[in-house]
Parts: structure tokens; C-alpha cells; sequence
């Protein structure tokens, strides 16, 4: 679990690119416009479901520890070749794109699915936890990342791409330090005193699906649904949470930076809690709950005129983002088997590398010049509240005859899916 929590807080630092981007645009910088310092990290999150599914499939036959290493790898390798675009116009902008956007996604990606396959193989019996303290790991990264690029960027302001030099080395030992302790367990391995499922829905009756045959179901197309919707609606007020807050409730620009970066924290724990409540509810039932609260806090916080009632919406639309995070790997485990959770879930990514290319332009595009928080904000709500229709009709997939007893959860989980 810890060397699965180093590795994640390296390759979660890219949620801290916006302290890259604000620098990127300065006049004595790379002169950015807010496209060109965008789509770097458009870019990242696009390549990070090429990189999961690759990963995936390459860590279900090899093991954990080769994927991960080489992941973190190439994560860092592509920060440091981003280093070098120094040039004081977006000329080079094309090599900022190839090594954090390209590389670095790729890289991210690769790894990013490795332990959550792997911890749900150690833990099987607390599946949706376990996977939810490894994604809280990813979401807390940024904050432990973006004061140290902050400071670094500060020493030389108007080349702040050098920053990307140390910190891709202190990603490459985090990662290489955590990743050399990755393994699966044992043959034969089982939880002292966890007994499987011996009654409610007989979850001993379902196989471990392979990548092919979770395709097959119409399941595995609505989890990645959810997870594409819980992320579409949650991205849409990350993109705007700083500008929001200025011109909705009244924060200082000082007193918005400060806020994003504790809501960063919300994203973080979110992964966790709500990977908890999902063990202790049913999947379905935490994911409902994540899309109607979200829904609800998006129509009221265009009115949230007091600062106080905007961080309390706010925060709790990034704990439902980052908490679909860290319940979606579970709730592959409970379909489709853990055998496979590599391929399956690494492919199940696109919902994530969708959402985040999706929510923003609709956002932006919904707000405006005139800036009409009231009309964006309340579209992206109904949307979250309509999609609440996907987790209610999405059902465990029925075993069929001949399928081996080959999978096993908690008597208490079993009886909450259902």
C-alpha cells in the first residue's frame, strides 16, 4: 500500500498544471495564449487511457513491477524533456506537448492502473477501500506538488519550464522506489478470516471475465458511462472553480488560489470516503448519490453569493469527482473479477480522458464572454441529475451456465450490490 501510494503521488502531480499554465502565459515567459497553455494537459489527460489500456493488458500477463517501473519511467522522462522549452515564444510549444502531453500521459497512464489492479488482488476482501486510499494518493499529489513547482518556477520566472528538470527526477525516485516493491500475491494467497460469500446473490457463481468478455456485456458499457458523467459534470467546475469563485462570491485572487488548492484536498479524500460508503451502500447506490449531489450543488452555486456556502458546494462536487475515482475500480472488481482488472478497468479510462475533454468546452462555452455562471452551471447540473438513470437501471451481470465459481466478495458487499 505505501509503495502503491509513492507511486501515485508522483504521477498525480499533474493535476498541478495550472500553476505551469499561469506562468506560461506571462509576456516574459512563453507569452501562452489560454488554448496553447491548456493543451498540454488536454493532451496528458487524452494519452492517459492509451497509456491505462496498454498497461493494463501488459501487467495481467507480466506481473505488476515491469509496468509500473517502466510507467514511472517514462512519466519523468517525459518532465524532463519538457525542460527544454525555453524559447521565450510558443515556438517550442510543440516540445512542451511532446514531453508532458505525449510522453508523460503515455507514461501516467501506464502506471497509473497498476496498483489499483494489484492492491485489489492483496486486499480482495476490501476491495472498494483499498483501491480508493491508492486513487487518493493520485489526487493528493498536486497538492503536495504544486508549491514546490510554484517555488521552483519563482527562482527562474521567465523560463518556468525549467522547473520540469528536478521535478521529473523526484518523480523518477519516488516512482522507481515505490514501484520495486509491486508484486501480486501468492498462488493460493487468502485473507486470514475473510470468508467469501456463502449467501444473498451467490457471487462464487460468477467467472473472472477476460478484457473480451466484460466487452460483450452491456454492463462494462455503462460503468464506463458513469464514470465518463460523474467526470464530465465534476471537471466542469474544476476548469471554472478559480474564476468562479472570484466573480460568484467575492473571493480576493489571493483568497481563489487558496481555495483551489484546499478543494484539492476534498478531491483527494473524496477518493477514499466515498470508496468507503460505496462497500457499506452498494456501488450503484454511492454512485447515485455522486451524480445527485453534484447536480443539486451545481444549481445552487451560481447563487452561492456568501463565501462560505460557495466552499461548501464546491467541496462537495470535488468529493464526488475524485470519490467516482476511487469507487470505478471496485465496482470493476465486483463485474467482472479481479483476474483481468488491468485490461479491463485500463481500457474503462476512456470515460476519464472523455469527461475531461468534454466538460471543459462545454463549461466555457455555456458561460461565455458575458459570463453567465447561472445559465453553465444549471445546464451541467440537470445533466448530472439525469444521469441518474445510469446507475439505477446498471445490474451485476448474470453468470452463465457452465461459468466456474472462480469469484468471491464479502457477504456484507454482496448483499449491498444487490
Amino acid at each position: 500500500m505505501i509503495a502503491a501510494l509513492l507511486l501515485q503521488f508522483s504521477i498525480g502531480a499533474v493535476y498541478a498544471w495550472s500553476v505551469f499554465s499561469s506562468a506560461l502565459k506571462k509576456p516574459d515567459a512563453m507569452a501562452l495564449t489560454n488554448p496553447e497553455a491548456s493543451l498540454p494537459f488536454t493532451v496528458t489527460i487524452g494519452m492517459i487511457f492509451i497509456g491505462s489500456y496498454i498497461g493494463g493488458r501488459i501487467q495481467d500477463r507480466t506481473g505488476p513491477r515491469p509496468v509500473a517501473l517502466a510507467g514511472g519511467i517514462i512519466y519523468a522522462i517525459g518532465c524532463i524533456i519538457a525542460s527544454f522549452a525555453l524559447s521565450h515564444d510558443s515556438s517550442q510549444l510543440w516540445l512542451l506537448v511532446l514531453g508532458y502531453g505525449v510522453i508523460s500521459g503515455f507514461g501516467l497512464g501506464f502506471a497509473y492502473i497498476v496498483p489499483i489492479a494489484m492492491l485489489q488482488k492483496w486486499f480482495p476482501d476490501k476491495r472498494g477501500l483499498i483501491t480508493g486510499l491508492a486513487v487518493a494518493g493520485f489526487g493528493f499529489g498536486a497538492v503536495l506538488t504544486a508549491p514546490v513547482a510554484q517555488w521552483l518556477i519563482a527562482m527562474t520566472p521567465t523560463e518556468p519550464n525549467r522547473a520540469f528538470l528536478p521535478l521529473g527526477v523526484g518523480y523518477l525516485v519516488l516512482a522507481l522506489i515505490g514501484a520495486s516493491f509491486f508484486r501480486n500475491p501468492p498462488a493460493g494467497y487468502a485473507v486470514p478470516g475473510w470468508v467469501p460469500a456463502s449467501s444473498g446473490r451467490a457471487r462464487d457463481s460468477y467467472k473472472q471475465f477476460t478484457e473480451k468478455e466484460a466487452l460483450r456485456t452491456p454492463q462494462w458499457y455503462l460503468l464506463a458511462a458513469i464514470l465518463t458523467l460523474n467526470v464530465t459534470v465534476g471537471i466542469a467546475l474544476i476548469a471554472q472553480a478559480n474564476s468562479s469563485a472570484i466573480d460568484i462570491a467575492g473571493y480576493t485572487v489571493a483568497g481563489a488560489a487558496a481555495l483551489v488548492g484546499i478543494l484539492a484536498l476534498f478531491n483527494g479524500g473524496g477518493r477514499i470516503f466515498w470508496a468507503w460508503v460505496s462497500g457499506k451502500t452498494g456501488r450503484m447506490t454511492a454512485f447515485g448519490l455522486m451524480l445527485g449531489l453534484q447536480g443539486v450543488c451545481l444549481l445552487i452555486i451560481p447563487h452561492a453569493s456568501n463565501a462560505v456556502l460557495f466552499f461548501i458546494l464546491a467541496a462537495v462536487i470535488y468529493l464526488c469527482y475524485g470519490g467516482g475515482f476511487g469507487t470505478m475500480p471496485a465496482t470493476a472488481g465486483d463485474f467482472f473479477g479481479v483476474k483481468h482488472a488491468g485490461a479491463i478497468y485500463g481500457l474503462m479510462i476512456i470515460g476519464w480522458s472523455l469527461g475531461g475533454i468534454i466538460g471543459p468546452p462545454i463549461i466555457a462555452a455555456l458561460i461565455g464572454g458575458d459570463k453567465n455562471y447561472t445559465l453553465g452551471y444549471t445546464v451541467i447540473g440537470i445533466i448530472a441529475l439525469v444521469s441518474l438513470i445510469v446507475p439505477f437501471i446498471t445490474r451485476m451481470p448474470k453468470p452463465k451456465p457452465g461459468d466456474g465459481a472462480s469469484r468471491s466478495v464479502p457477504a456484507a458487499e454482496a448483499a449491498a450490490n444487490d
